[in-house]
Formats: C-alpha cells, structure tokens, sequence
C-alpha cells in the first residue's frame, strides 16, 4: 500500500460499520493519510460469536493488514487439517499452503471477539475517529461530496462513504432500494466454545450422512465446536434449549465428536445461526459509496473465507484509491478485482452447503473443495 493519496481525490472518508471490513478499511485508509470517521451502531462496539476461522486465504489477509503476528499469539494455528468420518475414524491429514508466507503457519483459529479487540485497537491507534451508538439516516450526493445525516442527527460531507455495515445493511437500502435480499441457504451453523483437548492439536471436519461437524483450536486451552445442520427457516430456539438440542444433532457421530455431544449439559453456551447468503449484482457503488464485505458478498463459512473476502475488500479499495487518478477510477478498478473472485466465494460456499446436505456427496464436496480453496488461493 502506498503512504500517501492525492486529497483531490479523498480527503475525508467515512466508515459505516465496525466489523473486521469497516475496521480494516479505516486501518489502510489511515495509511493513506486519508481523514477517517467511523460510525458503529453498537454503543459498545462489542461483538457476539464463538470461534472464527483463519483459513490460510483469512491468515494472509490479516498478514498483509500487518496483524499476523498478534493473531497468532492470541490463537491457534497448525498446517493440515484432518477429516474424520461420522463413526470418528482418522480419513485424511491433509497439509496446507502457507499463504501469508514461509515464517507463518497456514491457518487456524481465534476467538472472534479477541480478533475485534486487535484490530479495534489498530483502528484507534491509526487515528481513526469512532463514533458509537450511531448510524447512517440519510445521504445525497452532489459533484464534490456525500453529505450524510446521522441517526443521533448530526451532518457532515465526506469525499467516500464505505458500508461495512453487514448483510441487514442500512446502507444498502437506502443506496439500492429493492436490491435483492439475503437468501437462508437451508442449512444453520451451531458452535459452541468448550475447553481444547490435548489431542485437537489442529483443525478437526467430521463428516455425516446430511451434515458436517468440526473441532477447530482458537488459544492454547479453547476449541470452537460447529455443526452445519439442515433446519427449517424461521426456525425460533429458546436458549434454554440449544444444548440438547446441539447434542440430539450429534448424536449420529462417534468419536471425539461423540463423546463431546453426550457430555454437552444446560452449562454449555451455544450459539445457533441460520447461514444466508447474498450476492449483489455490480456495481456496488452509487457515486462516492460504495459497499463492501457482508452488505454485498454474504457466505456461508464453508470455505472459511468470508472474514478473509471482507478484509480483501479492504486492501484492494485502498491500493486503488492510492494509484488511481479519480475516485471513480478506483471504484471502477476496485469491482474489476473483486466481483468474480466474491462471487466464487459466495457460489461454491453455497454449493458445498448443499452437498453437505445429501447423502453420497462426501467425493464430491472434497473435489469442490479443493478446487475452490486453490481457486481463491491464486493473488487478487
């Protein structure tokens, strides 16, 4: 990234959205010596969840933001990942490209609000304003700025407005009134964070009869537990209940996995996600906004790279704008780099999704798999 930008181009930026994209776009903005202001809509700028997963795609996205070596402090990593059949039979080792380079492992796990604590304090050290407990109202664009009302009514006009803001994005309704909207993929996520045994020393898939489950390390004495499980849409779940019904749903594993849904009691914390996908058609940009991240390419995490595809989003934004001759040269270049490579993301996320749901798929879910992963592999 180069470390400065012509400010006729963008002087003042505004983030809507403080998640891993919204972060790391005010982070490389800031190199840019660009003015950043970031609004979060969450008073407490907190984050909910269990696990993330950093496959070798999200590993080297965070290296080239420069948090790699933090993130590895605070998780787990390895450079295989095994596959276990349903009764818990060792299938596969399989080794992994190092991505983010030969000094560092290829991928691995950390717990989702340690990861927003690093890179919220990038965010602020890079001298980011952040602004909580507000949003975006209303925004009109003229030849020289986006002038924008907030939700606690203040205004103010920038050179760029970037929506990070999620797959409910706010921004995206008012920008693209009646765009298309998320899509539940027929499948829910269930996690469940419990203590690492001595014996899940790296990435862990179990795969069922109509479901997958896995055992991914994210520190040193932690693991996360997922099931991706077919479920009705619209499904409500008491909280109560979500441990019997996790471990109803595991009950077809042997194993590790097994003896792990047998011993899950009403203690446990788990977290229940229906997956939904989207995927906005270009461009996504009106003028001076433009989205990013879950607000346009929302997957499912079968691939483990939509947290990678979101900070992609970020780094590729901020190479434009800090070559380009105009702010709607970057724009343009900026969807040339990340269309199709999102929409791979997004479409073979999915694909693996339904795979998972049908019996006698198990070759080809690995086949698709493997191809996706060197696909997404390959530079942006």
């Amino acid at each position: 990234i180069v470390s400065a930008v012509n400010k006729a181009i963008v002087g003042r930026a505004l983030v809507v959205g403080g998640g891993l994209g919204g972060m790391a776009t005010a982070i490389l903005l800031r190199r840019l010596a660009v003015d950043v202001t970031l609004v979060e809509i969450d008073p407490q700028w907190g984050v909910s969840g269990a696990g993330l997963t950093c496959s070798p795609v999200t590993f080297r996205a965070l290296a080239q933001l420069g948090c790699a070596r933090e993130v590895l402090h605070h998780g787990a990593f390895a450079d295989a990942i095994e596959t276990f059949d349903a009764d818990g039979r060792l299938a596969q080792v399989k080794p992994l490209v190092r991505l983010a380079g030969p000094e560092l492992p290829s991928m691995g796990g950390i717990m989702r609000p340690v990861l927003r604590q690093i890179l919220a304090d990038a965010t602020v050290s890079a001298g980011t304003e952040v602004r909580l407990g507000s949003t975006v109202a209303q925004v009109q664009q003229d030849a020289d700025a986006a002038h924008v009302i907030f939700s606690d009514g203040r205004r103010d006009r920038f050179d760029l407005v970037i929506g990070a803001d999620g797959v409910r994005s706010q921004l995206r309704r008012l920008l693209f009134p009646g765009a298309r909207q998320p899509v539940y993929t027929g499948q829910a996520c269930w996690r469940a964070v419990l203590p690492r045994p001595a014996e899940v020393r790296r990435p862990r898939t179990y795969m069922g009869l109509r479901h997958k489950a896995g055992l991914n390390p994210v520190s040193a004495t932690e693991m996360y537990l997922y099931l991706n499980h077919p479920e009705p849409e619209g499904q409500q779940l008491p909280a109560e209940a979500l441990p019997g019904l996790l471990a109803e749903r595991l009950r077809s594993y042997g194993g590790l996995m097994g003896d792990i849904g047998r011993s899950l009691d009403g203690a446990a914390r788990i977290l229940y996600r229906p997956l939904d996908r989207l995927l906005l058609p270009p461009p996504w940009y009106r003028g001076r906004v433009l989205l990013i991240g879950d607000a346009v390419h929302a997957t499912t995490p079968h691939l483990g790279a939509g947290a990678g595809a979101a900070i992609e989003d970020a780094l590729v934004l901020a190479e434009e704008i800090g070559r380009a001759e105009s702010l709607a040269q970057a724009l343009e270049r900026f969807m040339q780099r990340r269309f199709e490579r999102c929409r791979l993301v997004v479409d073979c996320s999915a694909r693996l999704g339904e795979l998972e749901q049908q019996p006698d798929s198990h070759a080809e879910h690995s086949r698709l798999f493997q191809s996706a992963t060197a696909a997404i592999a390959a530079p942006y």
